[in-house]
Parts: C-alpha cells; structure tokens; sequence
C-alpha cells in the first residue's frame, strides 16, 4: 500500500469536519436555480481518475460543483414533499455512525449494537401496539423474538411485511415444504387456489406494486378498490370484493390499510378492516410510512383508531420521524411472523444466534438506529406530539387560508397535514363557485396548474409539488391536477404559508388560461392515473374526457 493511500486511514478528519461543517453552513443560508441539463452536463465524464486528489480538494469540487443544484429541504416555504429540516444533533450522530462503522447484520459485527436496535424496536412497537410491560420483557431482548426490523424506507418496509404475510401464511406443514421452498405455483396448487391477491385502496403506495412483482403475486393480483370522496378505502366495496374472491378460488393474501395516503393524508377506516380481516382470517398491514407517528398525539392519534389491531405496520423514519434518509420500521404484532421469512449461514447469521440479519430482508446494514434511538429520547413523546400537532394546525391554517381566497380551490378536506388545491383562473372563478364547470373547463385549468407548479418550482421562492386526483367532487371520470403542499416542516410559520399562496397568485398572472393546451407530455402526464383506474372499472373510457381547447 502506497503512503499516501495508507494515510487515509486512521487520520484525524477533524480539518475536514470544520471545512463541511463550514461550508454547510453557507448552503443553509444559499439559494440556488436548477438547470437538470447544465448539471448532467457537468457529470457525463465517466473515466475513473488514474491518482488520487487530496481530500480536501474533493470537498472543494462536492462543494463547488454538486452541493450548489441540491434541494432546499429545509428551507420554511419547501412545502410539497415528505422531506422537510432535521434535528440540528442527527448531523454529528452521522459521523458516529460512519466512523464505528458496525455491521449490524450480525453480532460479531455490531455487539451491543445488536441489542441497541431491539431496544429502538421495541419503542415502535410499543406507540403501534401499547403491550403490557410482562410482553416486553419477554421480548424486546430474546433472539427467539421479533417484534420488527428496520429497512431503508418505506417501499422495503411493506414488501418486508407482506413477504412474511406470504411465508406465514403458506408455512411448511406435512407434506408442503413451504412457499419459500415450493415456490408460489406450486403452493397455490398445493392448497387448492387459483391465484394469491392482495387488496388495498385505489390510493395505495407504488410500492405495492413492487411488492406484488417479487413475491410472485402479479401486479394484476393487486386489487385496488376505489377510494371515496374523502380518499379513505369504501368498506363495503371491499367487504364484495373479498367474497368474490373466495367464490373464484383466490387466496386474500394481506389486506392493505393506509395511515397517510400520499396524495392526500386520508386515512382508512382501520378498525372496520381489522374486523373484515378477522372475520375473513387475513393479515392486514397497515402502510403508515407517513401517518404513523401521529400515535405520538394525545389529540390526533384517534385518527388511527384501529392500527393496534394490525399485523403489520410500516413508519418510515425519514418522514414524520425527522430522520434521516435510508430510514424505516416494520413492527409486527406476533413477535414469531418474522421466523416465516428466516434464513441462517453457516458462517454469518447462524441458527439460534442473535443475528438481526436472520429475519431481516437486508443484509449488511449501518448502525442507524442510532438515529431512531437518539431521536426517541432526545425529542421524546412530547416533542413528537409537538411536532405532530404543530404540522396538522398549520395544515388547517392553510386550508382556511385557501378557502378565504376566491384564486383557489380546495379540493379535499384535510385529515393530517397534507393539502390538495388547485388555482382557479378569474374566466373560470365563478362557474366554479357554482359548480358548473366543464370538462373542458377542467382540462384548461389543469394546463394552468401543471404550469404554475413548474414556473414556482424553477422561479419562485416557494415549492409545492402536485399530483391528479380521480376522487373529486367532479366525479372519476374528470382527472383534475391539484397542488399539493405538505406541512410538516416545523420552520415554516403562518407567514410563509401565505407567501407560498401569494407568489403562486402573482405568477399565474403571468399564464394567460386563454392559450392553455395540452402537451404529449402533459396530456400523459394528466391522464396517467385515470387510465390505471380503468382497469378495475373505476372510470368511464378516457377517450370520454379527452377535452381540450381548438
């Protein structure tokens, strides 16, 4: 080895520390406009580097080249994703986690660590499922237990859950090897089914979709049945759709209930669920990547009413957590599910060890439950519930803000902390009050919408993102683009609130609705949603609501 490569081991980094901590510093306070073309331009050079550069040369280039285009997460008026500012202590605890560099798939790799993480999870489980403190004894430490896992988000999180959702519920028996063995045809012919179905709402995570593709379930086995007005799940829909598919030989694998659609915030009635999958003997997951830690609310959890009776549920740590990326949870109300899904080596996570890594989806990971234990003890309860209850009244605040201007509006009524609007040209306001707009009218205000987003994205000082909604007040077969702002960043005040709306007004001043027309891409873009919602008969054809100006 090289003197110089060998140098960059075991050297003090405490120079480099103050330079990114400095230069951080002035991104925090920067503004920056992004152009995707000038900043891939900057990065098609794809020869990897003969020698080496100092260390400090390369922050300089990170910093002069790459961290400028970075997105303003943190900034108080970046009020259109689930990304918002983090703790000021998750930064030095990032360099903890890096220098220690434990392997927490296994405990020779990781030690207390090990334990550590059990500990965190067993926290999550107890806001999801508030057992007895005989029940944590009794598991939080025990190898043989597991009341969940961590993942690196979301999307992993709910193929985690349903993975042991289908191991569990084709286990090994006489005669039958198992799922994970048998593979899903056999297992299905095994028992007498004709397919494997999941169903969830209309409004379901893409993630599902991902989940259906590995686990051999199909995506056209993901049901989806058609939210309400209020985007919560129609019970009743979904109590017909599990008869029929016990009439037509199709095992209901999982239903799926969401705490937070993503769209929307709505949450569905989960204790009418948990009754249809007691009654029908199913699992039910419980997607609360977004909406989970409203448990933390006095005020607010009852909106979750009905989520301890879940099997499964997934909160991402990312989100309303404020942690960092790369962070989530699954916690399962059996601590044995998870044995459903184990696999052990001989020379890494061995039978009858401590090994995380036996009932885990990943392998190799870092130590970040430093972040969720941190976070739980240094925020605490009461700093979660602050925080949860903080993002829900500026949501409301938002949402009579915009039923105070005649510019906007409002296209639902909030459940949590996410808002869905759309800006409403003076031609159109008032057939619009009087609920007499077109589907023509519609798609001209689509266009304009579609491009106000953009113009305040590339120009404006404020960011909110957008997204179509088929359950509106105009009924399935009328799409409409709708604003979408998020609020749960604790910096943004009432002030910026207002100034995010008066911004967007100023800017479609500029957007003459009179020379509105669709793009291919937009046009794609609109009707995207409502094509998919096609295929489980939502919607009348498209082609019906193609509308747009000549």
């Amino acid at each position: 080895m090289s003197g110089r490569v060998g140098d960059l081991f075991g050297a003090d980094a405490a120079r480099l520390d103050e330079t990114i901590t400095e230069r951080l510093a002035g991104f925090r306070s920067s503004t920056s406009r992004f152009c995707e073309e000038h900043v891939a331009g900057q990065h098609q050079a794809s020869a990897m580097p003969a020698g080496g550069m100092p260390a400090e040369e390369y922050i300089e280039y990170l910093f002069r080249q790459v961290v400028p285009s970075a997105v303003r997460t943190h900034r108080s008026r970046f009020i259109g994703h689930m990304t918002s500012a983090l703790p000021d202590f998750l930064v030095p605890l990032g360099r903890v986690i890096t220098a220690l560099n434990q392997n927490v798939v296994k405990i020779e790799t990781s030690n207390g660590f090990t334990h550590f993480e059990r500990q965190a999870l067993a926290m999550m489980h107890r806001l999801v499922y508030g057992r007895d403190e005989r029940f944590y004894a009794a598991h939080t430490q025990d190898p043989d237990s597991s009341l969940g896992m961590m993942v690196s988000g979301g999307t992993l999180g709910n193929l985690a859950a349903l993975w042991c959702a289908r191991n569990h519920r084709f286990a090994a028996q006489k005669g039958f090897a198992g799922v994970e063995a048998e593979g899903l045809a056999a297992t299905l012919q095994h028992f007498g089914f004709r397919r494997a179905v999941i169903i969830g709402s209309s409004l379901m995570h893409y993630s599902m979709r991902k989940a259906a593709d590995i686990l051999g379930i199909g995506e056209r086995n993901l049901i989806r049945v058609p939210a309400t007005r209020e985007s919560r799940i129609d019970v009743d829909r979904l109590a017909d759709q599990i008869e029929r598919c016990r009439r037509d030989d199709s095992c209901v694998l999982a239903l799926v209930g969401i705490a937070g659609t993503t769209e929307t915030g709505a949450v569905d009635p989960l204790g009418e669920m948990a009754d249809l999958a007691t009654a029908y003997g199913t699992h039910l997951h419980v997607d609360a990547a977004w909406g989970g830690p409203v448990l933390f609310s006095e005020k607010h959890r009852g909106l979750l009413a009905g989520i301890e009776r879940a099997d499964s549920v997934v909160i991402d740590g990312h989100k309303q957590l404020y942690l960092p990326m790369g962070l989530g949870v699954v916690v399962l109300r059996n601590p044995q599910m998870a044995k459903a899904i184990e696999k052990t080596a001989d020379y890494i996570i061995r039978a009858g060890s401590s090994d995380l890594g036996r009932r885990t989806l990943e392998g190799s990971r870092p130590a970040t439950a430093v972040y969720l234990h941190s976070a739980l003890h240094i925020i605490g309860q009461r700093g979660y519930e602050a925080l949860v209850d903080g993002g829900i009244a500026r949501c409301r605040f938002m949402a009579a803000e915009i039923r105070r201007r005649d510019e906007f509006e409002l296209l639902a009524e909030p459940q949590l902390n996410i808002l869905v609007y759309r800006y409403v040209p003076a031609a159109l306001r008032s057939r619009a009050a009087a609920g007499l707009l077109t589907a023509r009218d519609n798609v001209a205000i689509n266009e304009l919408n579609v491009r106000l987003q953009d113009r305040q994205r590339q120009e404006g000082d404020g960011f909110v993102s957008r997204t179509v909604l088929a359950n509106t007040r105009y009924g399935a077969e009328v799409p409409i683009v709708s604003l979408r702002s998020v609020l749960a960043n604790p910096l943004t005040t009432q002030a910026d609130i207002c100034d995010v709306l008066d911004e967007q007004v100023r800017l479609s001043l500029a957007l003459d609705v009179s020379e509105t027309r669709l793009s291919p891409f937009d046009e794609h873009e609109v009707y995207e949603a409502v094509e998919a919602l096609e295929e489980i008969d939502q919607v009348a054809p498209v082609a019906a609501v193609r509308c747009r100006s000549q």
